[in-house]
Formats: structure tokens, sequence, C-alpha cells
């Protein structure tokens, strides 16, 4: 059934604002996709607080346009799917390129990344990139390493002053 003008408005509306407010967003087509398949997206998106949106080309163009982001329209062929993050910058790219790895059906088309277009290359390389959570437990464990290292340090002087201590007293036992 065709949607009401009220209803278009409507969609164009929640669009801008999922755009506006995502720190990254994928464009992907879903033409030939499983009702089955994309019930399991959208399962995977809402498991990672991810926005995962269906609609028609043109009312996305009017939406990324109120939005503030210019697109080509070669840039969105088919049935294209919206999947937008508004926490992690990776997630969306994440979560799109673990289900196109499991789907020859499911394409990239590009994305937004902090409001500024970007190719599909640079949602291939994105999707790569460990998760925020990831980079945050590597950064304390590069900052932790020279203090854990320091400690070490330390307690091997107090071993080897105990080792020290203790050959000396069995040394004055065997005399």
């Amino acid at each position: 059934m065709a949607k009401t003008r009220q209803q278009k408005e409507l969609s164009v509306k929640q669009l801008t604002e999922v755009l506006k407010t995502a720190k990254s967003a994928v464009f992907a087509s879903v033409s030939g996709l499983k009702i089955t398949d994309t019930d399991e997206l959208r399962k995977n998106c809402r498991a990672q607080k991810v926005s995962y949106i269906i609609s028609k080309r043109t009312l996305l163009k009017r939406a990324l346009k109120d939005a503030g982001i210019e697109i080509s329209d070669e840039a969105l062929k088919g049935s294209v799917a919206l999947i937008a993050g508004a926490e992690d910058e990776v997630a969306p790219a994440q979560i799109a390129a673990q289900f196109a790895k499991k789907r020859d059906v499911m394409k990239f088309l590009g994305g937004i990344l902090e409001g500024k277009v970007i190719d599909v290359s640079m949602v291939t390389a994105l999707a790569a990139l460990p998760s925020k959570k990831a980079l945050l437990a590597q950064l304390v464990g590069t900052l932790n390493a020279p203090v854990s290292g320091f400690v070490n340090v330390l307690a091997g002087n107090l071993r080897n002053l105990v080792g020290v201590l203790n050959n000396i007293k069995n040394a004055k036992s065997n005399i």
C-alpha cells in the first residue's frame, strides 16, 4: 500500500534525526535479501544499539539533504538499507561486513563518518578496525605496560635479595 504524504514526511523526519545523531552510517544494497535474513540483521543491529532502516531512495535523499549531507545520486542504487550508529563509529560497518560475508546479496554502497561521505573502500577499512571497547582496552594495556614492567623490576630486586639472604643462611648452617 502506498504511503500518504504525511507518512512520507514523518519518515523523512525520522531518517533526518537518525542521520544527524549518527556518528557513522553505512548504505548497503539489499536487493534480493530474504525476509529471514533481514530479521537476523535487525536483531544483530538491535543487540549493538545500531539503527537499521530500509527506505525509499527518494525519501533517504531528502533526509540526507535535510541533514546537510551531500551525496551523489549514483551512490544510492537499488533497495537501500541505512545502518547507523550513534554510540560506536565502527559498529555499523562491522555489523554490515559480518552479515555481507555470509550473504552475497548484500553490497556496500558507501557511508557517512562524522558527517562526511565515505566511499566503499573506506567503509571496508572501517569494518576491519577493532571496536571502540577493544581499542580502549589496547590503550589501557599500552599505558599500563611501563608501570607493570617497573613493578616487575622492583619485585625482581626483592626476590634476588631474599635469594641472597637465603643462600647466606644455608651457607652458615652448613658450617
